[in-house]
């Protein structure tokens, strides 16, 4: 297929877009760069635009004569969300609805969506099943939801073929080494402990240890990121006018903040310091993926199972790019 992606030179979206051309699909990367890389992008694909001009997409539907579209340009920082709510309305609800629009006049009907396990909020049952009440608590998973509603209405309506996928906690890099993740502000668990174990953080900080966990630390569901990646390409060929898919993306593993730390000392056979700080308001306990629906579905497997071989991943990449991409 001709695909159209939309935040292509994100952090999951890049990864997307090579696994899309390695199986043959013609890509365009539709990006305004705010939040992603240029140098993540190969040569000759790349479109800068922003998501609320409907006339550039629609433009670009026509141009590149657009099958289908996979859209990774949501605002993700939960605390930002809290802090400036209207950005992230603007962001991830007025800006998409143009796409969508600009998708019906162009009769581009294919889209794929990547959502998240922040549409659950905090669940009172583990593993999380897409059955799951979604109650999301911060306006990042709120407005999650409001496009996932958003896409089940056009389905309906207009016959639009949709995937939402919900992701856990994306995590690690190409195997390759040369693209990964770089986030301005971090905020992800791997690469903070990481730039600790590179001398960058003098250590890292633990937000809570009295969890009723086993170590008293969160636990969450760490899926590499190339495993996403297949996905979406899986929900991309089931595809049909009308469909209408909600999977969760995850491992039904969880890994507590204390096991994440000793994997990346093992890998990176540097001490990292911690230290123990106040629990963040609103962060559950534990976040764990039932994902039989999307195996069951999609004939996807999770490739990357452990979690030394997914720190291996990113400790590649930020190793060889100790400061992102201006490395």
């Amino acid at each position: 297929m001709k695909v159209l992606v939309i935040g292509g030179a994100g952090y999951v979206g890049s990864h997307t877009v090579r696994k899309l051309v390695r199986s043959g699909h013609e890509v365009v990367v539709y990006d305004n760069l705010s939040r992603g890389h240029r140098p993540s992008v190969p040569e000759g694909i790349f479109v800068k635009g922003e998501l609320s001009d409907r006339e550039a997409l629609q433009r670009v539907l026509v141009q590149y004569g657009i099958d289908a579209v996979m859209h990774f340009a949501a605002f993700a920082l939960v605390g930002e969300s809290v802090a400036q709510p209207a950005m992230y309305y603007q962001n991830n609800v007025s800006a998409p609805l143009e796409l969508l629009e600009a998708m019906r006049a162009e009769k581009v009907w294919r889209i794929v969506f990547s959502s998240t396990t922040a549409t659950y909020g905090q669940p009172e049952t583990i593993p999380i099943a897409e059955s799951t009440p979604q109650f999301p608590i911060n306006p990042y998973g709120f407005t999650k939801l409001v496009f996932e509603h958003a896409l089940s209405d056009y389905a309906h309506a207009y016959g639009f073929g949709c995937a939402a996928l919900r992701y856990f906690n994306a995590a690690g890099a190409s195997p390759d080494g040369d693209i990964g993740e770089d986030h301005d502000p971090e905020s992800h668990l791997i690469p903070l402990v990481l730039q600790t174990a590179l001398g960058q953080r003098e250590r890292i900080g633990i937000f809570g240890g009295d969890y009723p966990t086993p170590d008293g630390t969160c636990i969450r569901d760490y899926i590499h990121v190339d495993d996403l990646a297949d996905a979406h390409l899986k929900a991309l060929d089931l595809l049909e006018p009308s469909s209408n898919l909600q999977l969760n993306l995850g491992t039904g593993s969880g890994q507590s903040v204390k096991q994440i730390i000793e994997a990346c000392r093992r890998i990176t056979g540097h001490p990292i310091p911690t230290t123990i700080e106040q629990r963040r308001p609103g962060d559950p306990a534990e976040l764990v993926a039932d994902s039989s629906l999307a195996q069951r579905v999609l004939g996807w497997t999770p490739r990357y199972t452990d979690i030394n071989d997914i720190v291996a991943t990113a400790w590649q990449w930020h190793r060889s790019h100790p400061r992102g991409y201006a490395s």
